[in-house]
């Protein structure tokens, strides 16, 4: 090793032992000055000998302005949520069901911290890898971000096993909180409505650089590998703590329920002293081999349970009664309140929802009213301080005319809230469905931002979503804020919002109850735009997740003319309103078409479609003369069925369906099994949900 190597590793590792006594022990060893004064050497020092690389050096927490590409990971074990409970009554039940199917237990009783869930990856002792929770499958990876995290560790020490994975959560403190949110206010953004959002908003910020200006901080909860040194929850985190993770001090072994509801009794009053968020407590099975004989559910392991805190509540003044209008048309009553700490945030202002509520509540301006946070996050008011009322106060009159056009209020029959009409010329209609199509999920149009949507609106260039395909760089570069640089971006996401995939342009379009998911099961049905417009009521409804609530959305959205036009405009654009068909691997169901209806173990419907469509079949929409097969499974719809024995179609279960493609011969020779699985994954008219399925990992520490 050179001097040069040499004066480098020194200052790793001396600066992430200073970076462990600070954010994790909390007992600072040298000053700010001292700390930044070595930092500044080592940053030299690697400037002019990039040889040294190393992605995990304490230099990396200052992170990066370059833009972050998130890429979507699939976990290494499915990342589950937690069961919830609300009161003493039902915890006992869950011990008692423990305890039947495994005898006396040992408990761990910790925190539940109230952030934005993280996957570690460890190898070798170095961070390789940090992933979101995601659909619990998948997560994006917010590697550069998290690595300015002070309290998560890039390297390790100890004895550690080669390859773990280690998971908690990351939050803001309140501290960092209120100073953001100071920051934001002074800037003219919005603030943030609780740590919970800042802290998941700062994960998913594109420049690592500003994350690491916003004072996150992690603690770990739950470690799983193969190769783990204990087979108890207890002794893994201890060791974890040694190896250098931030674990909670808070957590405890219980041996009883009484112990249990002790430890849930102190929290539910010390917890406000805290100086971050938490909801609840979480009660976990202490040993791993009772959590194998426990095992999961599909969306939960049995092993544990979230207890959640009943909410806060705070009593303040309500001021007045403001209404604002979504992209929809739908009215929000928002109640204006006068400033009150709850749960650790001060809180302005809380959702009313609709006329129903305030006539049941009896609201008047005036009232002094009790405040919670339902689930610790969104205030509601939940009633009236009688005693304090004044005497010639009167009920709040709900708004009969849209507050922003003016247009006559209607209610939909089996609505609760009342819409404004006035689709084509009420503004924040207007804007919130442009805001909406240019949005990550839908077309992420990412150097579109809402300033600029209404800079662009205000000045005349944009009135819907069809015209930002209309633009040229020299009206953006006029005005305001912006110029060439900003207007050359522009340009460049909008050209890149065209290779969008289908399931997410019919997303972008704004249908009433056409949310993501939705939108996958209609693109992967229908495969077309112009099938979607002119199926019938019925038709729709044959596609997954499809009501006659959404089916009827989705009827007067094509119905409407300015809709249809807009349509027109962004196919001549060259948006994508066809469904990708995915590569053929082998001729296995050429000439044979398959109607698939009902449930499967091991496959989503979409799933299924996108193997038949892969092996040379078609997918059809009904059971005709034409169908070769109809593919059931549980639950199958009882007509399809009829008909299909009428017709004498042959009925297959899945296991049947699989036999008839494991023998496939495939197109290209050189293409293996593991090929075939990839593309039919990567096709579109694969849900990115996957289907749940029930687990027990044989790993030690099984993870959620």
């Amino acid at each position: 090793m050179t001097s040069i190597e040499q004066q480098i590793t020194q200052l790793r590792s001396l600066l992430n032992e200073y970076n462990h006594k600070y954010y994790v022990e909390n007992s600072p060893v040298v000053s700010d000055y001292e700390f930044d004064t070595l930092l500044r050497q080592l940053q030299d020092l690697e400037a002019a000998h990039p040889e040294f690389y190393d992605p995990n050096s304490p230099t990396m927490r200052v992170g990066s302005d370059l833009t972050n590409d998130f890429k979507s990971v699939e976990h290494s074990f499915p990342m589950l949520s937690l069961s919830n409970t609300y009161s003493i009554e039902e915890l006992g039940e869950w011990i008692d069901r423990v305890e039947k199917e495994v005898g006396e237990v040992e408990y761990v009783c910790e925190l539940k911290f109230d952030g934005t869930a993280i996957s570690l990856t460890y190898e070798n002792g170095a961070l390789l890898r940090a992933v979101t929770r995601g659909d619990g499958t998948r997560g994006d990876d917010v590697t550069a971000n998290v690595r300015t995290i002070r309290s998560v560790p890039l390297s390790l020490t100890g004895d550690y096993p080669d390859f773990f994975e280690i998971r908690g959560e990351i939050m803001m403190p309140y501290s960092s909180f209120d100073r953001l949110n100071a920051e934001r206010e002074q800037s003219g953004e919005p603030p943030f409505a609780n740590p919970r959002n800042a802290a998941a908003g700062t994960l998913k910020q594109q420049q690592s650089q500003v994350v690491a200006k916003r004072g996150l901080d992690c603690t770990l909860y739950q470690i799983a590998g193969r190769d783990l040194p204990f087979d108890s929850h207890w002794e893994n985190l201890e060791a974890a703590r040694r190896w250098g993770f931030k674990i909670s001090d808070a957590a405890r072994i219980c041996h009883n329920r009484q112990e249990i509801e002790q430890f849930i009794t102190y929290w539910d009053t010390e917890r406000k002293a805290l100086p971050f968020p938490t909801d609840g407590i979480v009660i976990k099975v202490n040993r791993n081999a009772d959590r194998r004989a426990l095992g999961s559910t599909s969306k939960a392991p049995k092993w544990a349970v979230a207890y959640k805190f009943k909410a806060e509540q705070a009593l303040t003044r309500l001021l007045k009664v403001t209404y604002q209008v979504g992209r929809t048309g739908a009215i929000t009553p928002v109640a204006n309140l006068e400033p009150v700490l709850l749960a650790g945030t001060t809180v302005k202002r809380a959702t009313l929802h609709n006329a129903d509520q305030i006539a049941a509540l009896d609201l008047r301006e005036g009232d002094m009213v009790y405040v919670e946070k339902g689930g610790e996050i969104i205030p509601k008011i939940t009633g009236v301080e009688l005693s304090e009322r004044n005497a010639d106060s009167e009920p709040l009159r709900y708004i009969t005319h849209c507050p922003e056009c003016g247009a006559e209020l209607v209610r939909y029959e089996g609505e609760a809230k009342h819409y404004c009409p006035n689709q084509s010329h009420c503004r924040p209609q207007i804007l919130g469905r442009i805001i909406h199509f240019i949005r990550r999920k839908a077309m992420n149009i990412e150097s579109l931002g809402e300033e600029t949507v209404e800079l662009l609106f205000e000045n005349g260039l944009i009135e819907n979503i069809a015209d930002i395909y209309d633009l040229r760089p020299e009206q953006i570069a006029a005005l305001p804020r912006l110029g060439e640089k900003s207007a050359e971006n522009i340009m460049q996401s909008i050209a890149r919002s065209m290779q969008v995939p289908f399931h997410r342009v019919l997303f972008a379009l704004g249908i009433r109850f056409v949310g993501e998911t939705t939108a996958k099961y209609l693109a992967a049905h229908f495969r077309s735009i112009d099938a979607v417009m002119s199926a019938s009521r019925e038709q729709l409804m044959e596609a997954e997740e499809v009501g006659d609530k959404i089916a009827d959305a989705i009827l007067e959205y094509f119905a409407d003319e300015s809709n249809l036009a807009i349509i027109q405009r962004l196919a001549a654009a060259g948006l994508q309103f066809e469904a990708q068909q995915a590569d053929r691997t082998s001729a296995t169901l050429e000439g044979l078409n398959f109607v698939i209806s009902g449930s499967f173990a091991n496959h989503s419907r979409d799933e299924l479609k996108a193997l038949i469509e892969v092996h040379g079949g078609k997918n059809l929409a009904a059971v005709s003369a034409n169908t070769s097969y109809l593919l059931a499974g549980d639950k199958i719809g009882p007509a399809k069925l009829q008909k299909a024995t009428k017709l004498g179609i042959n009925i297959i279960s899945e296991d049947d369906f699989m036999a008839m493609i494991a023998e496939a011969e495939p197109l290209n020779s050189n293409t293996d099994e593991t090929e075939h699985k990839e593309i039919a994954e990567e096709s579109p008219a694969i849900s990115e949900a996957k289907s749940e399925t029930t687990s027990q990992a044989p790993i030690q520490g099984t993870l959620f």
